[in-house]
């Protein structure tokens, strides 16, 4: 699989330096978890499961959730493992190409036990999403993954999601995230991602952002997610790969502010009619996010629509000025250091400060490419939407 693979080989020639290189669901960890980007939530229970994994991937889909828990009733559990088994199974037998698949599950007797039942179809999965993350909760459910290895042979990954309110809650945050780093550290293998479920740290206050927000206007959120990263996401090789929250519209809301996509990017390639379309659609929020997620050291994001999926990969596209300087800031005679000013005489990059950010930058470059030089967003997602 490649990102942006569903486009012609003409359209990408056209439109990336440096192509997206393919990958399979057996590349490195550091790979995967770079390689994530939209990462589509699907409840378990939908009667053509199979299909809609292959239809999410024709369209440029490269990492899917399948969702055992928030997503589904309490009582449609059985009926939703059933259809799992049956769908991932049908899948199998079909052997096409198809998304990166990890289980979103409710406790951890469900990993064994899925894995155990899937038979020559866990071949397709590549791990589980573990819910309500903490050290109490994640041991039996990291310890679970463990076991379902072992009885199945093949690696399993774990994502877990940090949605609870004792990472939320001021007087229990401290302690609630170095129980996780703890628990992660123990089991670091097996962690592909931290998942941010910000959809439960809103509800835990009676809140829901507007689609004129971004979770970094919600300052309770943004403070969660500040300190998350601060402990878990740092780049000195203790870190992890930190997903950014989920996008929760996608359909014409009463719109309280102005748009916030400039109109002289999209006006330049006569492309106004796909910038109303994102507009209408509340894709220009979600934008925005996007580049706030990067600014504060998240990669990928949860999405639940499809239509989420392109303005990520679009914005996760290294651009030609950003691959030129990370090339620079890494070339093997500025080992020593120093100062130099960049390709396109706009910014000082300075080599050992900036090493970190460069290092992060080819590893996207890798799975994402790296535009043309004349190429941006809006002509990324201009392809996307004409492929589409």
């Amino acid at each position: 699989m490649r990102h942006f693979g569903h486009l012609s080989p003409a359209a990408r020639e056209r439109l990336f330096h440096r192509q997206p290189a393919e990958f399979t669901a057996a590349a490195s960890a550091r790979t995967l978890a770079a390689a994530l980007g939209a990462t589509l939530y699907s409840p378990a229970t939908r009667p053509r499961l199979a299909d809609d994994i292959l239809k999410q991937n024709a369209i440029g889909v490269v990492s899917m959730v399948l969702c055992l828990e928030d997503s589904i009733h309490d009582e449609e559990v059985p009926l939703a493992e059933e259809n799992l088994v049956r769908q991932l199974a049908d899948l199998h037998a079909r052997g096409r190409e198809h998304p990166l698949i990890f289980i979103r599950v409710r406790e951890p007797a469900q990993i064994p036990d899925l894995a155990t039942r899937l038979g020559p179809a866990i071949s397709r999965l590549s791990g589980f999403v573990l819910p309500k993350f903490t050290e109490e909760r994640g041991v039996p459910f990291l310890e679970a993954l463990t076991a379902a290895e072992t009885l199945t042979g093949r690696r399993l990954f774990a994502m877990p999601v940090l949605e609870s309110p004792e990472l939320l809650h001021l007087e229990t945050r401290v302690e609630t995230l170095a129980g996780i780093a703890r628990t992660v550290d123990k089991y670091r293998h097996r962690v592909l991602a931290l998942r941010l479920g910000v959809t439960d740290f809103c509800s835990a206050y009676g809140l829901r952002r507007s689609p004129d927000m971004t979770a970094y206007d919600v300052q309770i959120v943004a403070s969660v997610i500040a300190d998350v990263v601060n402990v878990l996401g740092r780049s000195d090789g203790t870190g992890y790969t930190v997903t950014g929250p989920v996008w929760e519209y996608f359909r014409l809301q009463q719109r309280m502010f102005k748009p916030q996509l400039r109109r002289s990017p999209f006006l330049q390639l006569r492309a106004d009619e796909l910038r109303t379309s994102l507009i209408e659609d509340d894709l220009d929020g979600l934008l925005r996010e996007i580049d706030l997620d990067r600014a504060n050291g998240l990669t990928g994001k949860t999405c639940i629509h499809p239509s989420h999926v392109l303005p990520v990969h679009a914005l996760s596209v290294v651009s030609h000025e950003e691959y030129g300087d990370a090339q620079d800031i890494l070339r093997p005679d500025r080992g020593g250091g120093g100062v130099l000013r960049s390709a396109y005489t706009n910014k000082m990059n300075e080599v050992k400060p900036h090493r970190a950010w460069a290092e992060r930058t080819l590893l996207r470059a890798e799975v994402f490419g790296v535009a043309r030089e004349e190429v941006g967003f809006v002509e990324l997602l201009t392809a996307g939407h004409t492929a589409e």
